[in-house]
């Protein structure tokens, strides 16, 4: 009992530079320099070790005096909407997802990206590393398309996207292609991808010969889009953010 209890609480432990940097004080490096400074104190003693670690929610931790708390992890699905971009802001006054949110959440920031015609599902976080897991093509998340092309898609184009092929350079494939409609003005095709290059669905099918009029995200891991209308957004909830990390 006294072993499991200890691995739990040295699950719960984080290094401190990072816990720093997660709660908004300054970077990991320029944290790391914070502490070796000796500004750092945790639960009332000076800290210069850059190898300690602390439980976010049951020490206490100081910079320079004042008193440091662990931000608040967010995890928001939205359905982002054809003509915005994956960005916090952007000088040209177009359109973002943060326009999609409420102001106290513009901090967050987009898992991956989607191009400014592409809709669908999107994550945003404040945390770095639930966005690594998620976005890296090293983690292998599977993410779910559905395409709309001009014209008809034959069987042919369907064994053409799963094989693949050399786009600058890079080989883009798509890990399963399955025709939903088709007739002889358009099609609807669903693909799931796992490395996720960039504008990868859209350059696979140019270099196919099909032509793409709406492209549309419904799928991140486990999560669907389902329901959420265009332009809104929900809080992920604690199951769903489990199972998007429990088979990386």
């Amino acid at each position: 009992m006294e072993n499991r209890k200890s691995k739990i609480q040295n699950a719960k432990m984080v290094r401190l530079q990072k816990f720093l940097a997660d709660a908004g004080v300054a970077s990991r490096r320029a944290s790391e320099q914070i502490i070796q400074a000796g500004r750092v104190w945790v639960n009332g003693r000076v800290v210069k070790q850059l190898g300690a670690k602390v439980d976010p929610l049951e020490d206490r931790v100081a910079v320079d005096g004042r008193a440091i708390k662990p931000k608040r992890k967010l995890y928001v699905a939205v359905n982002k909407p054809r003509g915005y971009l994956c960005t916090r802001g952007d000088s040209s006054g177009r359109r973002t997802l943060a326009d999609l949110l409420p102001k106290e959440w513009h901090h967050l920031y987009s898992v991956g990206r989607l191009d400014n015609d592409t809709e669908g599902l999107i994550f945003l976080t404040n945390d770095g590393q639930f966005s690594l897991r998620i976005s890296h093509p090293r983690y292998g998340t599977c993410k779910t398309y559905r395409v709309t092309v001009e014209g008809r898609v034959e069987p042919k184009h369907l064994d053409q996207l799963k094989t693949g092929v050399v786009d600058e350079r890079e080989r883009l494939h798509a890990d399963s292609a399955r025709l939903v409609s088709a007739n002889n003005t358009r099609s609807i095709v669903e693909l799931e991808l796992t490395e996720g290059k960039n504008r990868e669905v859209r350059r696979l099918c140019a270099a196919l010969g099909l032509e793409v009029s709406r492209l549309q995200r419904t799928k991140i891991g486990p999560i669907r889009l389902g329901e959420l209308p265009t332009g809104k957004w929900r809080t992920l909830t604690e199951p769903e953010i489990k199972s998007l990390l429990q088979n990386l």
